[in-house]
């Protein structure tokens, strides 16, 4: 008996995916009319860090990022000035398939300062040049392609 080809298909995907699992997260950068970036600090790790997180089934990685700036740092993003995709890194630190996309907003609005829960322990505004000494190297590397255009790199960590 044959199988379709669309059955088939599926079977050598969900094959792969066994084999060779893949995780996708997103990260912002949301650069104010200040110049300022929106970091956040965790409770389950060290360091200050763009907005981010995982993209859920089904999910696009955009849609994940305005889900994760809405979450972590109560920011909208304006729907009729997209967000840009910056960058695509590997994350070797995380695990050895992870993958990070990274985007860029300039339009947005912070619905009400973002209070402490169990995810985020702080979160706020910086300028550029006055970033918490607590910033992690990725970001601070990430935050300098965008400003200064240099080119990124194909890792998150250095």
């Amino acid at each position: 008996m044959l199988l379709d080809r669309s059955w088939m298909r599926r079977l050598i995907q969900y094959g792969a995916l066994a084999t060779r699992g893949m995780t996708l997260g997103v990260r912002g950068a949301a650069l104010d009319a200040e110049g300022r970036v929106c970091l956040v600090r965790h409770t389950y790790v060290a360091g200050w860090h763009l907005p981010g997180g995982g993209v859920e089934a089904g999910e696009s990685a955009a849609a994940a990022m305005i889900r994760e700036f809405r979450e972590e740092a109560e920011i909208v993003v304006d729907p009729d000035r997209p967000m840009r995709l910056h960058g695509f890194y590997h994350n070797r630190t995380a695990a050895g398939r992870d993958h990070v996309a990274l985007y860029v907003v300039h339009a947005f609005s912070v619905r009400v300062p973002k209070a402490p829960d169990g995810e985020i322990a702080a979160c706020g505004f910086f300028a550029l040049d006055a970033l918490p000494p607590e910033t992690t190297a990725a970001t601070r590397a990430r935050l300098r392609e965008i400003r200064e255009g240099v080119p990124s790199s194909a890792h998150w960590q250095a």
